[in-house]
């Protein structure tokens, strides 16, 4: 495998806190949210963190590369697209599922993968298609997870080792997501780092969280606490990582507040090399601030050790299609909890993946909460309008499908605030919003189907 060049310490770059990023001392990168740019109308501060040699990796979260599906070409040219206008030295994604098309379910949010056979089977075969379309190598991210599935006959660790063999594919490894998955899932991120092949990393996540009654929500939007610092350490003891980035995407604190964890970040990372006998990953390291141009990897080049691998029997794709239906059907549409789930975690997966679609449909619609009266009737509104509408097309048709619902049950019941919310819906979708009795056919279309 070729030495992954050195990126440094970054953070997330996001558009509430883009000028702050700009003025932010040392920082060697930055990392975007790839759905969240248009590669022909890339930001200004974008623009000019480039200008000034600040390197810009996009991080994919819609690709859904865990699940039972192969990935779409037109996502795939998507991701590439924002590689090529950024002039990334890579792209990275998540091992996890989003999605499932029979039924039509949106997550919106991801999800862990079952450590099976079958799971990965369609895993690798995934890689190797999305590896085959990019123009750049392909990092995937170990994710947070809130419960554990039945049945797995893999650990975590092997579960990667045997991805990166069968692939080549590099890690993108998130201490912080280890933190998480020793609380919520007994995992042990000591046993985790010893095992994969570290050779194979491409950078590090650190973000902040919260514990509510024993389960440790992995928010984004806290500060970093000093277990997950630790493991940081940990995991520097055993290798010198190419790059370090810190996550924030909510509740945005002062610049200083962010300075200041870059700069404990930076304080880990430097303290020292790894332990004798610990793998140091070539191309990083003070001396290798400017990467070698032989040390950029080859995407061809990242699987010439693995065998031809045979096609996935369809078989293995039906196994993981309906394990992953079943689950997230109880997630987002209220039928049973499939056997074998814990069914308390499920519930509060459950209630976090609504939250989590009122919440971002906020963000992308802040016209609805104004015209529902507030963030708590909005919230209230929107709470009950999942209950019975899973999300089938992302969040901005979600948008528009809770107004839709609304207006076909003569909401809101003040007259003005219904001739604003039909204002903004029909400025939104160019039509007129449909009476009730087209929308019990199609009610009853969908449940024949």
């Amino acid at each position: 495998m070729k030495p992954m060049a050195h990126l440094g310490v970054g953070i997330g770059w996001r558009p509430e806190i883009a000028d702050a990023v700009e003025r932010l001392p040392g920082l060697d990168w930055v990392e975007v949210v790839a759905e969240n740019v248009c590669p022909g109308h890339l930001p200004e501060s974008l623009l000019r963190l480039r200008e000034r040699g600040t390197r810009v990796v996009p991080h994919g979260v819609s690709l859904g590369l865990g699940g039972a599906d192969r990935p779409e070409p037109a996502k795939l040219a998507a991701l590439g697209e924002r590689a090529v206008a950024l002039g990334a030295p890579l792209v990275t994604e998540h091992i996890a599922f989003v999605r499932t098309s029979s039924p039509v379910l949106e997550a919106g949010h991801l999800l862990p993968v079952p450590r099976t056979r079958d799971a990965l089977d369609v895993l690798c075969e995934n890689v190797r298609i999305a590896q085959d379309s990019l123009p750049v190598p392909l990092a995937l991210e170990n994710i947070a997870a809130l419960f554990s599935w039945p049945g797995e006959e893999l650990t975590e660790a092997q579960f990667l080792t045997e991805l990166v063999e069968r692939t080549g594919v590099r890690l993108l490894i998130d201490v912080a997501n280890l933190h998480t998955n020793r609380v919520n899932r007994g995992e042990d991120p000591a046993a985790v780092l010893d095992a994969i092949p570290l050779e194979a990393l491409a950078y590090v996540h650190v973000a902040g969280g919260i514990e509510r009654d024993g389960v440790w929500h992995d928010t984004h939007a806290h500060p970093v606490p000093p277990v997950v610092l630790d493991l940081l350490a940990a995991l520097r003891s055993r290798v010198d990582p190419p790059g370090v980035l810190l996550e924030r995407d909510d509740d945005f604190p002062a610049e200083a507040e962010l300075a200041g964890e870059l700069a404990a970040i930076r304080a880990v990372v430097t303290a020292g090399p790894p332990a004798p006998g610990r793998p140091a990953v070539a191309g990083s390291g003070p001396a290798a601030a400017e990467p070698r141009p032989d040390a950029e990897p080859d995407p061809a080049a990242e699987r010439d050790a693995a065998d031809e691998p045979l096609p996935v029997e369809e078989s293995a794709r039906t196994r993981v299609a309906l394990g992953q239906a079943a689950l997230l059907s109880a997630l987002v549409a209220g039928t049973p909890v499939p056997e074998g789930f814990d069914r308390r975690r499920i519930r509060v997966q459950a209630r976090a993946l609504a939250a989590k679609r009122a919440d971002v449909v906020a963000r992308l619609a802040p016209e609805l909460p104004e015209i529902l009266g507030g963030p708590d009737p909005y919230r209230e509104a929107f709470l009950s309008y999942a209950k019975g509408r899973p999300m089938t097309a992302g969040y901005r048709r979600d948008a528009l499908d809770f107004a839709e619902d609304l207006l076909i049950r003569d909401l809101p019941a003040d007259p003005v605030a219904r001739r604003r919310l039909t204002a903004w819906w029909r400025d939104r979708t160019g039509a007129r919003p449909p009476r009730r009795i087209v929308r019990w056919a199609r009610a009853l279309a969908g449940r024949a189907a």
